[in-house]
């Protein structure tokens, strides 16, 4: 099988676990990532089921470019697009009112964060999908994240549905860049 055959090959199979409502760990632009549907209430709990993570400690998840993010994003500031245009490494905002996701995703104050992957395989992998993954680091909470996938906890890789099986021996970019942005023209810089 070719390079391009196997790529394809974990778009799809990735594909199928996510309409079925389960969890893949897949590369990310960053970091290994724990994946689900972004719209799909349960998957999103299973999500914080194996992380251990407690329910008000808002996820991540990616869209595949500014199209998909107008569909997500109710009222999108427009430094927004300033700020990811002229980014020099991978940047989440975190935007108030999201729309067609699922309310277990949402931080208390109703805000999203939201990536556009500039990634190979994640931006393929959602724009085919045509919904948001959440993208989670690989971890339980309270543990450091892995630097690579020889590091991620044998309790995530089996409590995860598929594992793709690309990028294995690549060591993780830094963590995104985290901004705030309001719908009231207030910004924060969460992580930089």
């Amino acid at each position: 099988m070719s390079s391009e055959e196997h790529f394809k090959q974990e778009i799809t199979s990735a594909m199928a676990v996510l309409k079925r409502g389960g969890l893949i760990l897949y590369p990310t632009d960053t970091i290994w990532g724990i994946g689900c549907d972004a719209t799909n209430a349960d998957a999103i709990e299973r999500v914080y089921a194996l992380k251990n993570r407690p329910g008000a400690k808002a996820l991540i998840c990616m869209v595949s470019d500014f199209k998909m993010l107008n569909q997500y994003v109710s009222d999108i500031p427009e430094v927004a697009y300033d700020i990811l245009k002229y980014a020099v490494k991978p940047t989440t905002i975190i935007y108030d009112k999201p729309i067609r996701v699922a309310q277990n995703l949402l931080a208390e104050d109703e805000s999203l964060a939201i990536r556009v992957s500039k990634h190979n395989y994640s931006k393929s992998l959602i724009r085919k999908y045509k919904r948001p993954i959440v993208s989670t680091s690989a971890n339980i909470s309270g543990q450091p994240s892995p630097n690579s996938f020889q590091e991620i906890d044998p309790a995530i890789l089996e409590g995860v549905d598929y594992v793709v099986n690309l990028e294995r021996n690549k060591k993780n970019g830094p963590p995104s860049a985290i901004i705030k942005l309001k719908n009231d023209g207030t910004v924060q810089i969460i992580r930089d």
